[in-house]
């Protein structure tokens, strides 16, 4: 049968271009492709001498570095299940995803080893990996065989698990198959046009889909190289624009961007196509950023257990406020609260089914069962809305909808109206408990540097623009909204603050 491990697409990608650079890190190293094939065979010949074999767990929390990058590609030549857990991820947490997934290896920073043992009660191997590559799985990897025979595994094999975030009870672990990363990767290259002359400016966590999947496999599959940098550093990214052609990022980078004086039209001049994810991007961004570069941002949409799912297109108009048309083989549609598809302009619950769409949650059978239709689609627990010209809008989460007097308010259309108010640099609506309505809509405001905002006039101008029912019963005002370490909001924090 032929190989349906997605590494082994990936190597067959790259077979002719052994000396052609694949990364460039921030002090100049380059690693070329045939570097990669080695260090990646390195890094699976030594996981199987620890003890591991295919399908085994491999727990992954550390700093991104060349080194995790190769650790990553060598799970997947093994066969083995990658688990990548967020940097920001404390001993609770750790406990409920180790516990869950009794994994055979983990490697960790040098400083949590201790921890890592600790929780994992002698179950499982720990190895240290630092930030410079260092550590012991790095010295147990020196002298290691630079080959490798990949895995011969069948597509629906799981080749990642992901942890979702768990804003609505425990995390799920999402099991990602081989198939779904080939096909996602795929597809974005065509949609993109990725090819062996892009170079991709890479300033990403690599714990999450954005960094590990989208970025990584689009220029593995195309061939092209990446400028890696450790985390965004607005001054290092600015140095590099220039010889860049894709940049991914969260709406927060380019923010950032254009808070820089030297961040101009002709800096970014190489750069043919700048895309943002994870978190919604602000219209005003969205028209700050044409405005200053004379370049529009492509903003997409994406799940942990999807990979992308949409995207705004590369040629022709892309639309902001939307995550543009679903990718080609993917099949998404909006549905009402019996899973019957709804015409366009009217608002429901986004359902998805393709190749790209996980095989369902680790040890979680009844779980997987609730969250898809008897057709097959997969409930996100977006709620979202088409446009007549087929362009997709996120409008919120199913967990975010307020429930008011009897009355659906969907977050997004208020925010809307809020951030354009001037003087609001960004807004987040809630709803919290109240004893007449069942939830009030509750407005929390970051101001803009030096304005001098009031509720009452901010509830005059909401007065002007909304049904009475959308109208905030109270609004509030903080100096920063709390957020993910991928930019989105966490609303499940203010709903605690405020209620």
């Amino acid at each position: 049968m032929m190989n349906g491990n997605f590494y082994a697409e990936i190597e067959a990608a790259n077979r002719d271009r052994p000396r052609n650079a694949f990364l460039e890190t921030e002090t100049g190293e380059i690693l070329t492709y045939g570097d990669l094939a080695r260090e990646s065979a390195r890094y699976a010949n030594l996981l199987t001498a620890l003890g591991a074999v295919r399908g085994n767990r491999i727990a992954v929390q550390v700093e991104k570095s060349l080194a995790s990058l190769c650790l990553y590609l060598g799970c997947l030549r093994a066969g083995l299940v990658y688990l990548p857990l967020n940097t920001a991820y404390q001993r609770g947490e750790l406990s409920y995803f180790l516990g869950d997934a009794e994994p055979t290896v983990v490697v960790c920073r040098p400083q949590a080893a201790e921890l890592m043992q600790e929780l994992c009660g002698g179950h499982s191997r720990i190895v240290t990996l630092d930030e410079d590559g260092g550590g012991t799985l790095a010295r147990a990897a020196d002298g290691v065989d630079h080959d490798f025979a990949t895995e011969l595994v069948r597509p629906d094999e799981p080749a990642v698990i992901i942890y979702t975030s768990g804003t609505t009870g425990r995390s799920k672990g999402a099991l990602i198959t081989h198939r779904n990363l080939a096909s996602n990767a795929r597809v974005l290259v065509d949609a993109w046009k990725f090819c062996e002359n892009d170079v991709l400016l890479h300033a990403l966590p690599i714990f999450h889909v954005h960094g590990l999947f989208v970025a990584n496999h689009c220029v593995l599959l195309a061939g092209a190289k990446m400028l890696w940098h450790g985390k965004f550093d607005v001054k290092r990214v600015l140095r590099d624009l220039a010889r860049s052609s894709v940049m991914m990022g969260v709406p927060t980078f380019y923010t950032r961007l254009l808070n820089e004086p030297s961040f101009t039209r002709a800096l970014c001049n190489n750069v043919r196509l700048f895309v943002s994810g994870s978190a919604p991007l602000h219209m005003e961004v969205f028209k700050a950023f044409e405005m200053r570069t004379g370049k529009f941002i492509l903003e997409r949409y994406g799940m942990s257990e999807a990979g992308m799912i949409s995207s705004n297109p590369l040629a022709g108009e892309r639309r902001g406020g939307t995550v543009g048309f679903p990718l080609p083989g993917i099949s998404v549609r909006i549905a009402d609260e019996r899973d019957r598809p709804v015409e366009s302009g009217r608002i429901g619950a986004i359902q998805v089914k393709g190749e790209n769409v996980f095989a369902g949650y680790w040890r979680n059978p009844q779980k997987t069962r609730e969250e898809f239709t008897t057709d097959g689609y997969f409930r996100t627990g977006d709620v979202g809305v088409f446009d007549r010209d087929g362009y997709l809008s996120i409008v919120g989460r199913a967990k975010d909808l307020i429930i008011s007097g009897g009355f659906n308010v969907y977050p997004k259309e208020i925010e809307l109206v809020l951030d354009a108010i001037p003087g609001v640099a960004e807004s987040a609506v809630i709803g919290v408990p109240h004893p007449d309505f069942g939830e009030a809509v509750t407005a929390v405001i970051v101001p803009k540097k030096d304005a001098r905002l009031d509720a009452a006039a901010v509830l005059r101008t909401m007065k002007n623009m909304l049904a009475n029912y959308k109208v905030p019963k109270a609004v509030y005002f903080i100096d920063a909204l709390p957020r993910n370490p991928m930019g989105k909001v966490q609303k499940t924090l203010l709903r605690e603050k405020f209620r």
